[in-house]
């Protein structure tokens, strides 16, 4: 029996049984969408958060504090400690082009005409921090002026849209105001480091003078202290160097050291070293949601398996008949596992473009650009391949085995 045939009647036997068919192939294309939508959702969100190391970003070192031992994520728990003294020393190592504090305002609402909201971050923040910024419109703020930006979503969270030019109010926890006016708009997909999360949560910028308020008493002055710092590295060669000569001094003649808590160190990290964190951590969880979707091209191999059965069972005469007129056993086998891996196969075909379908929608709703793991289309395919083959050697075995007597004499 040649190729050609073998395929004809066992197409001929799905088309026989359609809804029968039907429902043994939505186990697996249940399972190869699940599985390819899970994978490419975990692709997109590692690439949102990680983006590409490159350029000045992979100059940059972040530095906080935090309880000693632990390895929590950047900024978690961070005390507002570093003074501009130690940014100044800071800035002075040779290794070491700029440094960029960043603190929290407290705030209890953003007001813009008369539209009030009350969920956006105030962050304290110094020009250098835009550098290589990707604005929708204007530009970065001027220290010590009246100006902020904003990233898209705390511009579009308004009942009207804000633009650059416009004046919002600022609402200080104390109840006091403090009216800016927008001089930029990220990007929408912009996310400027390890500490922004998604680029999708409301965000403002203002300059840390004259927004940012917290303050300490330092050798009888008042000093401004910020909980996180940006170190930004000449180049990606004077990374290391730049951490060392920083560290060295924070650990031993800063104000930081002074105030930090006796329980807290200093954490410092680059962009390399946390993206790979993060990467770990992604990969860890996208392998385990993964592994759950696995489990319905389990199911969907069992019914695969059953209907083959069943199928043996309705086609004993037929296979009496074809062993009478000189089928091999090979013949037997090969036209019933040809029919698993056809229902394998559809299903993965089928249920590959369900799943990007679903990673897209998904995606659109928590706002993140759709990648494609191509590797996982060609797993796909081999799985629904694998699947019929694995859910079909029994039945066509037993196929093959059947007695052509007893099979012609089978009613």
């Amino acid at each position: 029996m040649d190729a050609r045939e073998v395929f004809r009647m066992s197409w001929r036997s799905i088309r026989g049984h359609k809804l029968r068919s039907s429902l043994t192939t939505l186990g697996v294309i249940i399972g190869v969408a699940a599985v390819i939508a899970l994978a490419t959702l975990g692709a997109s969100v590692q690439a949102s958060i990680i983006g590409d190391v490159g350029g000045e970003e992979a100059q940059q070192i972040y530095v906080w504090t935090g309880p000693e031992g632990e390895q929590g994520a950047p900024g978690a728990g961070a005390q507002p400690v570093f003074s501009e003294r130690d940014i100044t020393r800071i800035e002075g190592i040779d290794t070491v082009e700029s440094v960029i504090p960043r603190g929290s305002v407290p705030t209890s609402g953003l007001r813009y005409g008369n539209d009030t909201v009350a969920r956006s971050d105030v962050v304290a923040i110094t020009p250098g921090y835009f550098d290589g910024a990707e604005f929708e419109s204007g530009s970065a703020f001027s220290s010590g002026a009246n100006e902020v930006v904003l990233n898209t979503a705390a511009a579009t969270q308004f009942d009207e849209n804000v633009s650059v030019g416009d004046s919002i109010a600022i609402l200080r926890a104390n109840g006091s105001g403090v009216n800016a006016t927008v001089v930029g708009i990220l990007n929408g997909s912009e996310s400027q480091g390890p500490f922004e999360g998604f680029a999708s949560q409301p965000r403002v910028y203002t300059p840390t003078d004259p927004f940012y308020e917290t303050s300490v008493s330092i050798d009888g002055e008042n000093r401004r202290v910020y909980p996180l710092l940006t170190v930004v590295a000449t180049d990606p060669d004077a990374v290391e160097p730049a951490r060392d000569e920083m560290l060295r001094y924070l650990e031993a003649d800063s104000d930081a050291a002074s105030l930090m808590p006796t329980e807290y160190d200093f954490s410092a990290r680059t962009n390399e070293e946390l993206l790979q964190q993060v990467q770990d951590l992604l990969n860890t969880l996208t392998g385990f949601v993964t592994g759950i979707a696995v489990i319905s091209l389990v199911v969907g191999s069992i019914g695969i398996a059953n209907i083959m059965l069943v199928s043996v069972t309705e086609r004993t005469k037929e296979i009496g008949i074809m062993k009478a007129v000189g089928a091999q056993r090979r013949d037997v086998i090969q036209l019933f596992l040809v029919e698993a891996v056809m229902l394998g196969l559809l299903g993965a075909l089928l249920g590959t473009p369900l799943g990007v379908g679903a990673a897209y929608l998904v995606a659109g709703y928590i706002d993140v650009s759709l990648t494609f793991p191509l590797e996982w289309f060609a797993i796909a395919i081999a799985v629904g391949v694998l699947v019929g083959v694995v859910a079909g050697l029994y039945p066509a075995w037993s196929a093959a085995r059947t007695d052509p007597i007893d099979a012609l004499r089978y009613e």
